[in-house]
């Protein structure tokens, strides 16, 4: 009894099984309880996977300058897609993010980095900063059966928005001259990933979003 008290078994479960104890129902009890513990086990793997991350990511913020705009080379990333979200509303959006939040549970697909935005070179030389594309979240352990996008390997001119979205494009404008200085070009993607958001600044004019330009060296 004590080891099935152990095994998280219910009062009631334990009585039926008393009543009609056989090697063959014993049996089949620690099949399923295996499942049980192989199911808990992979939860908690997933929920320390999670807190690692979140804890690289602040870390890294901590040592971060949000004022300065450097050129990096950043090696290929497995992303998670949503679906194309280009030209819908803000409410769309909302509900977009919501649905891919759910989608990300529901598949174990939380690898505990940020939900970022891609938005495409074509919107970003119209100005349209915030036109996204797409959602995504970085998969380091892609788990088979899913659809990835391979994020290109190059150089990056990363620079930071702190603030509210209303503001980012004084933010592009930065990025763009900087890349115009250096002999750049703009690459096909734009990427963004909140660093500083609600879970960890109480307002908007605090939050920092990391954006990331695939640029190319001007032939």
């Amino acid at each position: 009894i004590d080891l099935l008290k152990d095994l998280d078994m219910p009062l009631k479960d334990i009585q039926n099984y008393m009543s009609n104890k056989s090697p063959e129902r014993f049996l089949d009890l620690m099949y399923q309880k295996k499942e049980e513990v192989v199911k808990k086990r992979q939860e908690i793997e997933m929920k320390e996977k999670i807190i690692e991350a979140k804890i690289e990511l602040m870390e890294e913020a901590a040592k971060t300058d949000f004022n300065r705009i450097t050129l990096t080379p950043l090696p290929e990333a497995t992303l998670y897609l949503s679906r194309n979200i280009e030209n819908i509303s803000n409410e769309e959006f909302v509900e977009v993010v919501s649905d891919f939040i759910d989608e990300l549970y529901i598949s174990n697909l939380d690898s505990g980095y940020p939900i970022g935005v891609i938005t495409k070179k074509e919107h970003i030389l119209k100005g349209e900063y915030t036109n996204y594309s797409y959602l995504y979240i970085e998969q380091p352990t892609p788990k088979e059966g899913h659809p990835y996008f391979k994020a290109v390997k190059g150089d990056f001119l990363i620079g930071y928005h702190v603030g509210d979205v209303s503001t980012v494009n004084l933010t592009y404008k930065r990025l763009l001259t900087e890349m115009e200085r250096l002999n750049l070009t703009l690459g096909d993607y734009v990427f963004e990933e909140y660093i500083y958001d609600s879970i960890v600044k109480n307002h908007e004019g605090e939050y920092v979003t990391k954006i990331m330009v695939h640029v190319q060296q001007k032939v």
